[in-house]
Formats: C-alpha cells, sequence, structure tokens
C-alpha cells in the first residue's frame, strides 16, 4: 500500500476498524503475532516501538536510549522496599484499544500479583518514555493515551534536547496533562510512592 493510500486510511477512521485489546491478546495467544515483538497497540492500531537515534536505522535500539534504560533499572533498584517496583519495556493494559510498552512503568506490588495480567490504570504510578526519533509520538500520541487513562505522572526522558520533561495532573478526555515541568541537571523527579515516601530521581542518573 502506497503511503497516500495509506495516509487517506488513517485519516477517515469510518474506512478502518481498530483492534481492541482482547482482540491483540487472541492474534498473540494464537501465533498470528509473535509476542514479545516491539510492537504496541496505540489507538486500536498496531504500531512498531520506535527505540532508535534521529536518523538512524529505525529497526535498531540507539545507544543513548539502551544506556538509559539502563540507568533507570539501575536508580529505581530500591523500589520494592516501598510497595513498588520498576517495570521496563513492558506492556501495559489502557481498555479499550490500547497496550503501550512503555520504556519504564513503576506499579504497585510485585511480580507476582501480574503474573496473569498486565498491570492497568490503577496500578501505575508512573510512565517513563526514552524519546529521540520518537519525541513527537511520546509528547502527543503517547501523552494523549497516559493522560485520558488518568497515569498519575508521566516523565519523557528528552534525549534529542537534554532534558527530562515531567507531566503530572491528567485531565481525563481532554488527552492531556495540567502541568508539564522541565527538569535539568542538579535537579530531580518526585515521585510518591504506595507508602507515601517521595522518591527523588536524579536526573543526572537518567539523562546521557
Amino acid at each position: 500500500m502506497s503511503t497516500p493510500q495509506l495516509k487517506e486510511l488513517l485519516e477517515d477512521r469510518a474506512l478502518v476498524v481498530p483492534l481492541s485489546v482482547e482482540q491483540y491478546h487472541r492474534m498473540i495467544e494464537t501465533g498470528i503475532l509473535e509476542s514479545g515483538q516491539p510492537i504496541e497497540l496505540l489507538d486500536g492500531f498496531l504500531v512498531r516501538k520506535d527505540r532508535s537515534a534521529t536518523g538512524a536505522n529505525p529497526m535498531t535500539v540507539g545507544p543513548s536510549h539502551a544506556w538509559v534504560i539502563d540507568k533507570l533499572a539501575s536508580s529505581c533498584a530500591g523500589l520494592p522496599k516501598h510497595g513498588c517496583y520498576l517495570r521496563v519495556q513492558q506492556p501495559i493494559t489502557l481498555p479499550p484499544d490500547n497496550e503501550p510498552e512503555p520504556d519504564g512503568a513503576i506499579v504497585r506490588g510485585s511480580p507476582d500479583e501480574y503474573r496473569d495480567r498486565h498491570p492497568g490504570p490503577g496500578d501505575i504510578l508512573c510512565l517513563f518514555e526514552v524519546a529521540d526519533s520518537s519525541l513527537q509520538r511520546d509528547r502527543v500520541t503517547k501523552q494523549r493515551i497516559y493522560a485520558d487513562a488518568g497515569i498519575p505522572l508521566y516523565v519523557i526522558v528528552n534525549v534529542m534536547d537534554r532534558v527530562v520533561e515531567v507531566h503530572h495532573g491528567p485531565l481525563v478526555e481532554s488527552g492531556r496533562y495540567g502541568k508539564l515541568e522541565p527538569r535539568h541537571r542538579g535537579s530531580s523527579v518526585q515521585i510518591v510512592l504506595p507508602d507515601a515516601t517521595i522518591f527523588e530521581l536524579p536526573v543526572d542518573e537518567i539523562l546521557p
């Protein structure tokens, strides 16, 4: 299908039948889609996860992106004692037609609680996206999806501009957050944990 034809279909939603989360799960269960592929369900569409550096092959993972993921994991290693933990590049379920794979998700409880399901909106304390070539999608599409799901805190590690963008106060059904606070080197991101502890995540630890 040519690019103009695809654009026409995407602009006219009446021509497209989106997938629900349940249908997406059945496609994986029956082998139509291979589990573990870097694919997300966004607005009912199957979208390839973009982890590449700007201008690089979109099938690759950029070194800065990988570095941030590793640093985020090590920085959050102490979370379990506060009643939560960090999931890295794993699905979250936001019915009816979204199952994104954020680069990081701080969720309540322990991994054992998600043996038979993915975390949903009520389980999630904070979501992270590491943005290089994906910056526009993370700022627009992902922000809308996460805000409408009521995710309390959404953090974009903006590799391109070397800034961490902290979104909080989701305006449900408005597709945006009430406040955006840029965080630069020397500052930190504050995250409220289940035991009411304020977790301070230093920007210097997660910004290349």
